[in-house]
């Protein structure tokens, strides 16, 4: 600054808690920073953090810390609370009806490999880097701060879209309860697109009430979230049992598939919004007492049994009815009304309440702490990093995401939040299992020149095969033609088994690892990107203008903000080099 002293600069700072960097001081220093944008955009494209960084520096930013008083019960049951909600309840008549027909019972065994999978792969993540921010961190550490900040939008994006989703099938679900159609309790706005314009009051005051229960206390909402997930699962046993009771096998058997393979995947990539929640679980590893025991059996534990209650549920639902007249809003409801069991549909509602209900709390708990992290680095405004001294808890993120979600969840109709839900958490799940290729491959100043340009030339056709898949997949009139699948296909074994043999690990988990690398989450990546190639293409256009619209933030922003951080905290320990990156000025800008 040309025109403050130190400690004008240091008053000036402190009295602005949503700018308060060295370039946002003055309309002087923000075009001064504007101006070196690209050597900024160098320096923090190559700038990774640090294990210990994030678990120790960054953590303290927050102030007061938050409470270490969850176990592997409390994850355990937040995973299926987070997980077993509408997507089950809402979206399996619809992908039933419409695109997989009975079929959708394996739509959803894809759907759960495919979770299963990116389970592994934020497990030991989660026990390696115990912090609040989730696969912000994880992204931070291993593909550098530019790829943590993309990700870290579709995070946000994920769980404001996911919470509104839910929020408005729990309107859906209530009006069921009191035998009226969803759209009696939302008010019509004429005025506004056909998508976007039935407002919904209902769920603008769940998301209220949930953002007051996850303010006061985290171990308070796991006892709620478990005292209901328990109530949930007596329903759901409930609706097996009684569901098979009226099974025809002729239901199932008659036509299986006929919308064919590609009418499978097509569910299967709408369907993953189903098992989207556990990665909030891993954001709870900060306030975890034992990480390395409680998040492997809390989250792989979760999963397990959730991928097989889905199955189950939708080969009951199959089962009861003809696909061609499974409801698409209320399937389980209306298929015991079908069947002559009205009075059952109170509660499956009921039981599909509860189970919105726990969605909405581990979402809200969980996208709270991405929030704060990504505060912390000063991508956000850090006055959202803050945690409240004595309810131990995030307040201005979960106040801030909650309000988001609210204003989405009052316009926005449930189809077009599941598939551009799907399409952010596909991605970020794809960057999550590349991460931890890099991690067991490639480690700064010990990996040679030769093994990282192996490395980096298995991951990039690795990469390319699954893209070049998933386009065929999707662009292709008929994608029962294999012969470009016996390129892509065999191109990606090839790549994963190159990069078993001929690339040297270059570090070991010191707790808990992922099995069978690199072949575990090189899997991912390809079956992430290949339920990618299953979405249409308006989900798409959308997810681009969100991106068009982070990037935008990024360059006007976020990139100065963590630059200048970065380089005030290299300043003060110059002596510790805690990343790598190309320096600026000649002095490298960490963190």
């Amino acid at each position: 600054m040309a025109d403050s002293s130190g400690g004008e600069v240091h008053r000036r700072r402190g009295e602005s808690k949503f700018f308060p960097e060295e370039s946002f001081v003055s309309w002087g220093a923000y075009g001064r920073a504007l101006m070196e944008t690209g050597p900024r955009l160098r320096d923090r494209i190559t700038a990774r953090s640090a294990d210990a960084v994030e678990i120790h520096e960054v953590k303290g930013r927050s102030g007061a810390e938050m409470r270490r008083s969850l176990t592997w019960w409390d994850l355990a049951w937040f995973g299926v609370g987070a997980v077993i909600g509408a997507g089950i309840f809402v979206l399996t008549g619809q992908e039933a009806k419409e695109a997989a027909g009975p079929a959708v019972v394996v739509s959803y065994a894809v759907s759960g490999v495919s979770a299963m999978l990116s389970v592994f792969c934020y497990t030991e993540f989660a026990i390696e880097i115990p912090v609040a921010g989730g696969s912000f961190a994880y992204l931070r550490v291993e593909l550098g701060d530019f790829m943590a900040f993309i990700a870290a939008g579709n995070i946000l994006l994920e769980y404001c879209i996911g919470g509104a989703a839910v929020a408005r099938s729990w309107t859906s679900y209530f009006a069921t309860l009191l035998n009226h159609n969803p759209n009696d309790f939302r008010i019509h706005a004429a005025a506004l697109s056909a998508d976007y314009s039935r407002l919904d009051p209902i769920a603008v005051a769940v998301i209220a009430a949930i953002c007051l229960l996850a303010v006061l206390s985290t171990k308070g909402s796991s006892r709620f979230n478990y005292i209901l997930s328990i109530l949930h699962v007596v329903v759901l046993a409930f609706i097996i049992g009684a569901g098979l009771s009226k099974a025809n096998i002729h239901n199932l058997t008659d036509d299986f598939s006929p919308f064919g393979a590609r009418g499978v995947f097509a569910a299967s990539a709408v369907l993953f919004f189903a098992y989207i929640g556990f990665d909030a679980v891993s954001t709870m590893a900060e306030e975890t007492k034992n990480p390395a025991r409680d998040i492997p059996i809390g989250l792989v534990g979760a999963m397990a049994v959730t991928t097989a209650v889905y199955c189950v549920l939708a080969l009951t639902l199959c089962l009861m009815q003809p696909y061609r007249e499974i409801d698409a809003d209320a399937p389980f409801s209306v298929a015991f009304t079908a069947v002559g069991m009205d009075w059952a549909k109170y509660i499956v509602a009921f039981g599909a309440l509860k189970g919105m209900t726990t969605v909405l709390l581990v979402s809200a708990v969980g996208q709270a702490r991405y929030l704060t992290h990504i505060a912390r680095t000063h991508m956000a405004p850090p006055f959202l990093a803050e945690v409240h001294p004595r309810l131990g808890t995030p307040v201005n993120a979960t106040v801030a995401m909650m309000a988001a979600t609210a204003i989405i969840a009052l316009f926005t109709n449930l189809d077009i939040l599941s598939n551009l839900l799907s399409i952010s958490t596909l991605f970020i799940f794809m960057l999550v299992a590349l991460a931890l290729l890099v991690r067991r491959y490639y480690l700064s100043g010990e990996t040679t020149s030769s093994d990282r340009n192996k490395l980096a030339a298995c991951l990039a056709v690795i990469l390319s095969s699954a893209v070049a898949t998933a386009a065929y997949w999707g662009l292709s009139g008929d994608g029962s033609r294999w012969a470009a699948y016996a390129v892509t296909v065999p191109a990606w074994i090839a790549a994963t088994l190159c990069l078993q043999i001929f690339v040297p690990a270059a570090r070991s988990p010191e707790k808990w690892g992922v099995p069978m690398v690199p072949w575990l989450p090189s899997a991912s990546i390809f079956i992430n990107i290949f339920l990618l190639g299953s979405i249409d293409g308006k989900s798409f256009m959308r997810f681009g203008i969100w991106t068009a619209a982070l990037l935008a933030y990024y360059f006007l922003v976020g990139l100065h903000a963590s630059y200048d951080t970065a380089k005030a905290i290299a300043a003060e320990a110059a002596a510790c080099k805690v990343e790598e990156g190309k320096a600026v000025d000649g002095g490298g800008a960490g963190n």
